[in-house]
């Protein structure tokens, strides 16, 4: 057993934190040169890890801090105020491989690889995603038969977060029938890189557009790892991958919550500092407009962060929580990624630099809006969802349902005129997406509202800002638009060949 040791009160320790990386990318490291760098130099990221950030995802029975969703939302939100790609790091580390195995793993798995994250800095992260199968998951074709007692793991997986840097992974594949097909249920297993058998290389190595910081690439699987470092799901293995994916989507405002106050804040410095004819850019109606943008970005997202500290532990299953779950994640990237294009085009043609903070922005929150999920299957999901619960309940008036469901009961009065849609014609993909925005969007309002005390002004901007997006939503659906692509569209197409 790990030997515990007394842990600071978590207040002190966040504070020092922040501290701590404010000094290593603001004054130790000239950062916007190493933002322009693969990967964070080894002494930088061993400077940041001998904080042990990670040890909030960690129980206490292991010499952690307890996976505390509070404080892990928090290590998250430091981390995204210096850096998105450090938070990343940390978010494919907590919610993607720490959190998993302290639910599922094995006790003796965990006391050895919960003693290398804390003794060593070791990280770990998930596989799951194929080239050929993206977010079809359940088709994955990697997969696993027994052997002795061992289990023999084939395949080969792509775009994984850390790849080639992990020391662990929590590796997913379906296992052999008798007949010779892939089961349909999918299993996760444990792996350490350092063990010859178990090591799983990076066979390719892609050029991400963004989040340097984190290498990505193609991943051969040819392994062989011990019964013990399969993990033990409580019903099926593809609840368990709902659960784990479904809380890391709820913990995606951790990484939101530090960019969109960093953003806020230079944002803000900007438009109070530069003048135009002796008037600060702040002062200009257009450019209050966008900053109270973003402060409702900050907001919603704040409303988030609480949601999750009351849900997301481990100690809950989340696998049936999807709309929940797709909400927070699609709308905290729709909004990370439209704070920064606005905080770059508030900076002028400083933010187009890729040293300057706006730009790394635009550039590094661009995927969030991909992975996990795009954004657009997840809002069809949330539509869905509700459609599904309408119809269980015999409603066809999308108001009059939210003003029932429990996570939009009082914010959907809000938003009356815009939420008063019937739904007893079926809906276009398109439109779908369009509905899901809007659920989202209210749902996520009403955690807001749940912050009692949150500031009243920026509540009120936020209810200005929803409604205002409300409006747009339902202007899109009532304007029945079934354009669809011409593929072979050069006949008769040539523009030159129309003037004289």
């Amino acid at each position: 057993m790990i030997e515990l040791k007394e842990q600071l009160d978590f207040d002190t320790y966040i504070r020092g934190f922040r501290k701590h990386l404010h000094h290593l990318f603001q004054e130790k490291y000239d950062f916007n040169a190493l933002s322009l760098q693969r990967d964070l130099p080894a002494e930088f990221l061993e400077d940041i890890l001998n904080k042990q950030p990670l040890a909030v995802a960690i129980p206490t029975l292991y010499g952690g801090r307890g996976v505390n969703v509070k404080e892990c939302l928090s290590v998250l939100s430091a981390a995204s105020y210096e850096s998105l790609a450090l938070s990343l790091m940390f978010g494919i580390n907590i919610a993607l491989f720490l959190e998993p195995l302290a639910k599922y793993g094995d006790a003796q798995v965990q006391e050895h690889v919960f003693r290398q994250f804390l003794e060593k800095n070791a990280m770990g992260g998930l596989m799951i995603t194929e080239k050929a199968y993206g977010s079809d998951a359940l088709n994955m074709k990697t997969a696993y038969q027994q052997v002795a007692e061992s289990y023999h793991i084939k395949g080969e997986k792509h775009w994984q977060g850390l790849s080639g840097a992990a020391d662990f992974w929590l590796v997913t594949a379906r296992k052999f029938a008798a007949n010779g097909d892939l089961s349909r249920d999918i299993d996760f297993f444990v792996t350490e890189n350092a063990k010859p058998e178990q090591t799983i290389p990076m066979n390719h190595r892609y050029q991400n557009l963004g989040l340097y910081a984190i290498p990505y690439g193609i991943n051969e699987i040819d392994i062989l790892v011990p019964e013990n470092q399969k993990l033990t799901p409580e019903s099926t293995g593809i609840k368990l991958m709902l659960d784990t994916l479904h809380r890391s989507r709820l913990q995606f405002p951790g990484m939101g919550m530090g960019f969109l106050k960093r953003l806020l804040d230079e944002s803000i410095k900007h438009c109070q500092n530069r003048l135009i004819a002796a008037v600060p850019l702040s002062q200009n109606d257009a450019v209050k407009y966008q900053l109270a943008r973003i402060q409702m970005a900050f907001t919603i997202c704040s409303g988030m962060c609480a949601f999750s500290v009351n849900t997301s532990g481990i100690e809950n299953d989340l696998a049936s929580m999807s709309v929940e779950a797709n909400s927070l994640k699609a709308l905290v990237t729709d909004l990370m990624q439209e704070s920064a294009q606005m905080s770059l085009q508030l900076s002028g043609a400083n933010g187009y630099r890729l040293d300057h903070y706006a730009g790394r922005a635009v550039v590094d929150s661009r995927p969030f809006q991909i992975f996990e999920g795009s954004n657009e299957m997840l809002y069809t999901q949330i539509a869905e969802g509700i459609f599904k619960l309408m119809k269980k309940s015999k409603e066809n008036n999308l108001l009059n349902f939210l003003k029932t469901y429990k996570n939009s009961n009082f914010s959907a009065d809000y938003f009356k005129k815009q939420l008063d849609i019937n739904i007893e014609n079926s809906f276009s993909q398109r439109d779908l997406v369009t509905i899901g925005r809007m659920i989202a969007r209210t749902l996520c309002f009403q955690f807001v509202l749940q912050m009692d005390g949150f500031n009243p002004e920026l509540v009120e901007i936020t209810r200005q800002h929803i409604a205002m997006d409300l409006a747009m939503f339902t202007g899109q659906l009532n304007s029945n638009n079934q354009a669809n692509p011409v593929l072979e569209y050069e006949d008769q197409a040539d523009w030159s060949k129309f003037v004289d």
